[in-house]
């Protein structure tokens, strides 16, 4: 396919893109409105699509969600409130007058680390992305891995020891909750203050990456993961992924994999959204 327009709607942020010939020729972002509900991203969508209108290009989806038979589903309410099987692709279909497709961001982020990113020539590959929450795609036999039901790759909602989600403990909000709760003006802050040799605040950063550490070794172990790709926004700051690689030197060999930040960025989803239009 030519061209094809590409969305990335994350917690915080939404990007838009026209892809030619597999390159970004035109881009363009947005807040995302993740507490006004499916109606405002909508339009938010529609706004960011004027200047593409006289482009055939058909649309393609990544969203911060769970996909079910086209529908978006956010089970976590705190990064996306008010998204209940709620009809994007035949809504948006027919508000631009295009053709649709959805897919989960982690798992476009994922799709496209492999195809043109850190992923390559890998056959069994993880990518996480740490960011507002916490998500994850893989491929496996060089296949995308998709689940009828979406539930492909959650790994911000798995459990840990304590029966809380991972992303509850882990991400940048829970991050961002634990710089307020020990008086640290923001998260930015936190991990400034951490990498600046603040003792407790390094304690508790870890605290949440080492969460990380064992959830991605899990998936070595049962999976054969051969690499895993970091991105996100905190995942992406400098000093996380060397956090990380130092917490999963603590495991048995068994446990290990080569661990790279993410090649293509924040502009993984886009990529891998774009090329999912290949796929069936």
């Amino acid at each position: 396919m030519d061209q094809v327009i590409a969305f990335d709607i994350g917690g915080t942020n939404s990007r838009i893109a026209l892809f030619e010939h597999g390159k970004i020729i035109w881009r363009d972002e947005a807040i995302t409105p993740g507490q006004q509900g499916p109606t405002a991203m909508l339009e938010t969508m529609l706004g960011l699509l004027p200047q593409l209108e006289a482009r055939s290009a058909p649309i393609v989806v990544a969203i911060a969600a769970q996909i079910i038979d086209a529908c978006v589903n956010a089970n976590n309410q705190s990064i996306l409130r008010g998204w209940n099987n709620f009809p994007l692709a035949s809504v948006l279909s027919e508000r631009a007058q295009r053709p649709v497709r959805l897919i989960n961001d982690a798992r476009a982020a994922a799709w496209g680390e492999y195809v043109y990113g850190a992923g390559r020539d890998c056959e069994q590959f993880l990518f996480v992305t740490i960011s507002t929450g916490i998500g994850a795609g893989l491929v496996l036999n060089g296949r995308l891995h998709l689940a009828r039901n979406g539930y492909e790759a959650e790994l911000g909602e798995t459990l840990t020891e304590h029966g809380q989600m991972l992303e509850d403990l882990a991400s940048g909000s829970a991050l961002a909750r634990l710089a307020l709760q020990n008086g640290y003006a923001s998260a930015r802050l936190f991990c400034d203050a951490a990498d600046a040799g603040d003792i407790q605040a390094d304690a508790l950063y870890r605290s949440g990456i080492r969460e990380v550490a064992k959830k991605i070794a899990d998936l070595v172990v049962m999976l054969g993961i051969q690499k895993v790709a970091v991105g996100g926004g905190l995942g992406l700051r400098v000093g996380y992924l060397a956090r990380l690689q130092d917490e999963m030197k603590k495991f048995p060999p068994t446990y290990q994999c080569e661990l790279v930040a993410a090649s293509l960025g924040h502009d993984a989803g886009l990529y891998g959204a774009a090329a999912y239009t290949t796929m069936r």
